[in-house]
């Protein structure tokens, strides 16, 4: 099974990616993380400290480790928000690997604004980054967004952190159909067989947080998340049986003892 996860320039091991907000410590974050096998964690540069050294730092939480740093443009509600924070972020650290998502509501349905999206992910082309570009779960939207130099899309399962699991299972297939570039559901998992469903229906990663995070038992869920990961992808390649509304025998019938 090719377990390499391609995106751009980068080549990951696991196609498993976990967030960093709602832990109790940068201690369990990690902790969780490494139980993931997870190589890639989300940090949302305008919460979480991964810049000034004078602080709790994450960046040192895991050094040592083989865990990149995917920096969020979280909270941004405008391409121009979107489009400086990264450009700081870069200055401040070298990283050119990011998520890019500009939020449309951001009181209930947190749900993407992906004409803002698309403007801001033109610009960030053309200035070199590494794009994944969280969105709506519309194909459309999706070839827009691959068309305007996003090397990954990132379609949602439900509303971030519902923990709903794939709520229109059709559309992430139809995105997988639209786009040449991977595609990783994000936002709304809510347990092992939710990320296992999103690999069988053809995606070609996973990202989530909450549902480690906030589980009761945050690194068994990270264990569970990396094997569902794994055994939904591998599912998705061995290919499943045709559903049929009758019964088929699994045993010849032939030698069959007649009366």
């Amino acid at each position: 099974m090719d377990n390499k996860l391609k995106i751009g320039k980068y080549e990951l091991g696991s196609r498993l990616i976990v967030g960093s907000g709602k832990y109790d410590s940068f201690d369990m974050t990690k902790e969780a993380t490494l139980a993931s096998g997870s190589e890639l964690i989300t940090v949302a540069v305008r919460r979480l400290n991964i810049t000034d050294p004078d602080k709790e730092n994450l960046r040192d939480t895991f050094a040592g480790t083989n865990v990149k740093f995917l920096p969020n443009s979280a909270g941004c509600v405008t391409a121009e928000e979107a489009i400086t924070t990264f450009r700081l972020t870069r200055e401040a650290t070298g990283i050119d690997l990011i998520k890019l998502e500009v939020i449309g509501d951001t009181q209930k349905t947190l749900y993407p604004d992906v004409i803002e999206t698309i403007k801001a992910c033109e610009v960030l082309h053309k200035e070199g980054f590494t794009i994944m570009a969280y969105t709506s779960d519309d194909p459309i939207m999706a070839k827009r967004l691959e068309d305007a130099g996003a090397d990954a899309v990132m379609p949602l399962a439900a509303p971030i952190g519902s923990g709903l699991g794939v709520q229109n299972p059709y559309n992430v297939v139809f995105v997988r159909e639209a786009v040449s570039v991977p595609v990783i559901v994000d936002a709304g998992i809510g347990c092992a067989s939710d990320a296992a469903y999103a690999m069988e229906l053809g995606a070609e990663g996973v990202l989530t947080n909450t549902a480690i995070a906030q589980a009761n038992d945050p690194i068994a869920m990270a264990q569970a998340m990396k094997h569902a990961v794994i055994g939904g992808r591998m599912s998705y390649l061995a290919g499943r049986i045709p559903k049929k509304p009758y019964a088929t025998a699994s045993s010849p019938v032939d030698g069959l003892i007649q009366f």
